[in-house]
């Protein structure tokens, strides 16, 4: 099967279960826009997916600054708008994506500077996923919009994020800070954790100019992580929930993610060829054979999982692995797939077998 229409497929099967919305369907939609580009296709069909936002689309109901969600941005298409707009695709979108980058520069920030949960700000929460929120969006804005101080934030929350979350025992992030008790870690190094620090550095290895004053930096950092990842991919090429526990599951949206920044890193020439290429084919044949099935559901994506459990448990290890367990269809994995099939693409395996 033809690797990009393999991504099609699993765009079409998501958007038959749900209505595609919020961060993981969001990534969705701009993983579909890059197929689209992949294969010289018309982006018809996504720029009427993303002209369903912000009017057409069913928001979760207020419960803070804007529509019930973290990031307000998500309400006007989030990612894929911004990306859109920046490729050329849709110039409509500009007032829209501008107001929410000009927001995104002004939100809270904890005493490091890092954006911060915007419906506790008292408490100082910050995690990982908040790289993956903001840092492409702000990317793509300052390469749209010529802002060379979006570049700038885009690359500092990413850069002070891995600077509190990498455990330097073994360089992996924890997810987050704070949800379990005051100046506490989440004990972790949880799949997709790792994979939402991952991607806000592959889009900035992506697209950061050449003579970009952070290029350095953002690549050194980008390796380390790619580096500390490897020895802990599984013999069937996928990674773990619970990353370096075996016993733990093998979970699809994290692996998926890694694979979509070894597969940049690759073609980039910044990851070394004898190493990361056989893991990186081992890792697409193997998030098929695990992760797809021949209708295009998915399996063994964690659901939700932000320093889950309670009381002594809430952040645990223990938690992570037992409490946030997959199940099929689970909507966290679609993009995360796709995105790894478009690196495979672009990679030279330009049909898988499912």
């Amino acid at each position: 099967m033809k690797t990009l229409e393999l991504a099609r497929s699993l765009y079409d099967r998501y958007e038959s279960i749900e209505q595609v919305k919020h961060y993981y369907g969001l990534l969705a939609i701009h993983a579909l826009l890059q197929v689209a580009e992949e294969g010289g296709e018309s982006i018809d069909r996504c720029r009427w997916i993303l002209s369903l936002f912000p009017d057409r689309i069913n928001h979760p109901k207020p419960d803070g600054p804007l529509y019930g969600y973290n990031f307000p941005s998500y309400y006007v298409g989030g990612i894929p708008a911004m990306y859109a707009y920046f490729r050329g695709h849709m110039p409509e979108k500009e007032q829209h994506v501008r107001r929410y980058a000009e927001e995104m520069i002004s939100a809270q920030r904890d005493p490091s500077g890092i954006m911060k949960h915007p419906h506790r700000p008292a408490e100082d929460l910050i995690w990982i996923d908040v790289a993956m929120a903001v840092t492409p969006y702000l990317l793509f804005a300052g390469l749209a919009f010529d802002n060379p101080a979006y570049i700038d934030e885009a690359v500092k929350q990413t850069i002070l994020m891995y600077d509190v979350f990498r455990n330097p025992e073994n360089g992996l992030l924890h997810q987050s800070k704070n949800f379990n008790g005051a100046g506490r870690f989440s004990e972790d190094h949880w799949s997709r954790g790792n994979g939402w620090g991952y991607i806000a550095l592959t889009e900035l290895i992506r697209f950061l100019p050449k003579d970009s004053p952070h290029r350095a930096k953002v690549e050194k950092y980008f390796v380390d992580h790619s580096e500390a990842m490897l020895p802990f991919q599984s013999r069937r090429g996928m990674w773990r929930q619970e990353i370096p526990l075996d016993l733990s599951y093998e979970e699809t949206s994290g692996t998926g993610l890694i694979l979509y920044g070894y597969g940049a890193g690759l073609r980039a020439g910044l990851l070394d060829e004898k190493r990361f290429r056989p893991a990186f084919e081992r890792g697409v044949r193997g998030l098929i054979d695990v992760a797809v099935n021949p209708d295009f559901s998915i399996n063994n994506s964690c659901p939700g999982c932000l320093c889950p459990g309670d009381g002594d448990e809430k952040g645990t290890v223990r938690a992570y692995v037992t409490l946030r367990l997959p199940y099929r269809d689970e909507h966290h994995g679609f993009a995360p797939i796709m995105y790894a099939l478009l690196e495979a693409h672009r990679n030279g395996m330009t049909e898988v077998d499912l």
